[in-house]
């Protein structure tokens, strides 16, 4: 049901309510769920009408975080979230008219309202996991800190939810992540180390799905969560092209990656390029159009089958690639592994035989290749 024009008081009009209260009535619900958000007064309202829980978007959204959170990350951002969403709607929870309560200590002053010492219960919870999730940060940026110092390369996979990120994660890493047809299915960051063509270990990272109208809290809170998307050296967006709406959902990406910072003004701060994922569940038409008018940044996958992975792999080595340089190197007639480790490592764009058995090779290295064949002398 769409509302013709809100209601300060319940959202919806009167007529509009009545006919939602007689549907809660038949079917026996005991939840209703508004897409959209509803504030503390008007939910209140809507329960007193309805006579069923009512819960909003960014309930909804904190319920489903809820259930699928599992590392101690993942629990802190969501009960952190969930605090700042509760801190103003503890008016619905205190309708009597005597709120008053005496208590001594650390409960409170005599005088001290339900209401305000739940609000100092909140806050204190709420500062405390803000501390924790300090050491969490700090500890990912060690982690960061020390995979620059050997670089390996960061690619990060983001989309939206459900759009088949896990599965291409599992395809690509041969992990078993939690993939399921569910949303947000993943929650808490995943990474694991991978080969491709030119690299001998990848980073890969599996990220929390996107959504549209995401809630402020939920961008503060899963910020850590998004964090190895900002320092990442090649984003793949993962797109679900077999969904109906999926151009809606690339605008929803994009505005996130905007809310992060991770592109301004249309530019990236770090190179993107698309799976169009889920070709298998497309028609022979539409598969046949999104195989013609694929860009040349993006590649047509389906990670559930295994279609179009190779190729994905390929680019994304590519990709990588393009921020090598080009190193001159001359070995001696003993320096024969060197040169195979430079081929198998690295893209050799000249070679020179010298008549006393020396070879001259000019040779395009990544950063990570390029300290690793110093550390070889």
């Amino acid at each position: 049901m769409r509302i013709r024009k809100a209601q300060p008081s319940m959202l919806f009009g009167k007529g509009q309510a009545e006919r939602i209260a007689a549907a809660v009535a038949a079917l026996c619900a005991e939840i209703v769920v508004i897409d959209g958000t509803v504030s503390p007064i008007q939910q209140r309202n809507l329960e007193k009408a309805l006579g069923a829980k009512v819960i909003d978007r960014t309930g909804l959204i904190l319920e489903i975080f809820g259930e699928r959170a599992s590392t101690r990350e993942g629990t802190l951002q969501v009960e952190l979230a969930h605090l700042n969403y509760q801190a103003s709607r503890l008016v619905r929870s205190w309708t009597h008219l005597e709120r008053q309560r005496g208590g001594f200590g650390f409960l409170g002053g005599p005088g001290e309202t339900q209401i305000e010492a739940d609000r100092r219960l909140i806050r204190d919870r709420i500062a405390k996991l803000k501390r924790e999730l300090e050491d969490v940060k700090r500890t990912r940026a060690l982690h960061r800190t020390r995979r620059q110092k050997a670089p390996s390369p960061v690619v990060a996979l983001v989309g939206y939810t459900n759009a088949g990120k896990s599965t291409l994660f599992n395809r690509l890493t041969g992990a078993e992540v939690m993939a399921e047809d569910l949303l947000f299915a993943t929650l808490d960051p995943t990474m694991r180390a991978i080969e491709l063509p030119g690299f001998d270990k990848v980073i890969l990272s599996d990220t929390v799905g996107f959504v549209s109208e995401l809630p402020t809290q939920l961008v503060a809170a899963f910020r850590a969560t998004l964090e190895e998307v900002l320092e990442a050296d090649l984003i793949v967006h993962v797109r679900d092209v077999a969904h109906p709406d999926t151009q809606a959902q690339l605008a929803d990406v994009k505005g996130v990656l905007r809310d992060l910072g991770i592109v301004d003004s249309g530019e990236a701060a770090s190179p993107i390029i698309e799976a169009l994922n889920k070709i298998d569940l497309l028609d022979d038409e539409n598969r046949a159009r999104i195989l013609a008018q694929t860009p040349d940044d993006a590649v047509a996958i389906s990670a559930l089958t295994g279609e179009g992975v190779d190729k994905l792999q390929a680019l994304i080595s590519a990709m990588l690639q393009r921020s090598a340089r080009v190193y001159d190197y001359v070995l001696g007639p003993q320096d024969g592994k060197r040169a195979a480790w430079l081929y198998e490592h690295g893209e050799v764009v000249e070679r020179r035989d010298a008549d006393d058995g020396s070879l001259f090779l000019r040779v395009r290295l990544g950063d990570e290749e390029h300290a690793r064949f110093e550390g070889r002398r």
